[in-house]
This record gives structure tokens, sequence and C-alpha cells, in this order.
């Protein structure tokens, strides 16, 4: 299960500083009260950026592993939140998700670069949607409408902070419950993931 890890690092921070070692899980989660055997459990490496682990604990009453995922990093995408941003704003900015997702991604077929760009979309687009209700932002589901509802230019990272109560029922990369959770956006289903040519790879 994943967990909200607050931290002001930036990636390159959080690996050169290791991060992960300061990180802290007072209880369990499931049994505050202790008397679980709860107890540090190691990392586990994220492939990006390099040099990355997660803290986690393990919980052997409830036969359930914790893990604390750093604000700047996408859950269950390997990525920043900050990269994901960036593709969600070129879509925003684009005439088309197939412009976006040729000048995003040159180095794979055009399809492949749609579904690349899709796997970020969608779910992206959901979470917003999900989030403008829960914040009563009465705006649409794209990151240029809930930032002119809050009247800033608001992160991605800054808006999982903002909705922290709630991210077991957000699907990834924002939040940490399963994938498609969350309200449908208009984008429908996504594509089918990923061919032979590359285009499941996350960068």
């Amino acid at each position: 299960m994943q967990l909200r890890l607050e931290t002001a690092l930036t990636s390159e921070q959080y690996v050169t500083e290791r991060g992960w070692e300061s990180a802290t899980l007072e209880h369990c989660p499931l049994h505050p009260r202790g008397g679980c055997g709860f107890a540090r459990h190691g990392t586990y490496a994220r492939v990006e950026p390099a040099g990355t682990q997660i803290a986690r604990w393990y919980c052997p009453k409830g036969h359930t592993t914790f893990s604390l995922l750093p604000d700047f990093l996408a859950s269950r995408l390997s990525s920043t939140l900050a990269e994901v941003e960036q593709v969600i704003e070129q879509v925003e900015a684009s005439s088309s998700i197939e412009q976006a997702s040729g000048e995003l991604r040159p180095d794979i077929t055009l399809p492949s670069a749609v579904r690349w760009v899709r796997r970020r979309l969608g779910p992206v687009r959901r979470a917003l949607l999900a989030i403008a209700t829960l914040l009563g932002l009465g705006c649409g589901s794209t990151l240029r409408a809930v930032r002119a509802s809050l009247g800033s230019q608001v992160t991605l990272a800054e808006l999982r902070a903002r909705v922290e109560a709630r991210l077991a029922s957000l699907g990834p990369p924002l939040g940490f419950g399963p994938r498609g959770s969350g309200s449908r956006s208009r984008d429908g289903p996504l594509q089918h993931e990923a061919g032979p040519d590359g285009g499941g790879r996350s960068r």
C-alpha cells in the first residue's frame, strides 16, 4: 500500500541526500495501538530518477507492506509528477493529441506515441475531475481549468497534498488507488498498451 511522503526535496536532492533513510512511519496504519510486529522492511528501487529508493514497512499481522512515495514521484509510473505534468501541458497547448504525441515522443511511431500520452492524459484527467468535484471548483477536467479555478499555477504535486485524505480513492499517477478509480473523463477507456516498438517505455 502506498502512502504519501510529504517532502520539499526535488528528485535530485532526494537521491543525493538519500531521503528514504530519513523517511518515517511512526505506527502501523492498520494497528495504530501497535502489537502487530510493524517494522521497517528495507527499500525498493524506482527506475527513474536513477538511484531512487522507496522506504517500506511491513505489518505481519495484516500481511501488508506499506511504502512512502515522495511528493515528486508519480505512482505506478516510472516518472516524476513534473514530467507527467509537462505531458498534460503539451497536450493542452496543442491542436490535437496526435500533434502533442509526435512532439513529445519523436523516437517512436505515432500510434505508440499516442498510446504513451493517453496512458498519462486519461488517468490525470479523471483525477482532476474528481479533485475539482472534491474541492467544489465547478470546472472541467483540464489542468488549465483547475489552475484557473484555483487562481494559481498549482502543480500536480500540490494537488496531491490538497487532497491527501482521498489519495486512496484516486487512481495513479496522482493518487494511490487502483487504476481507473475516480471519475471518468471524456477521454474514455485507455487504448491497449505498448507494442514491440517501445511504446511502453517511460522516460
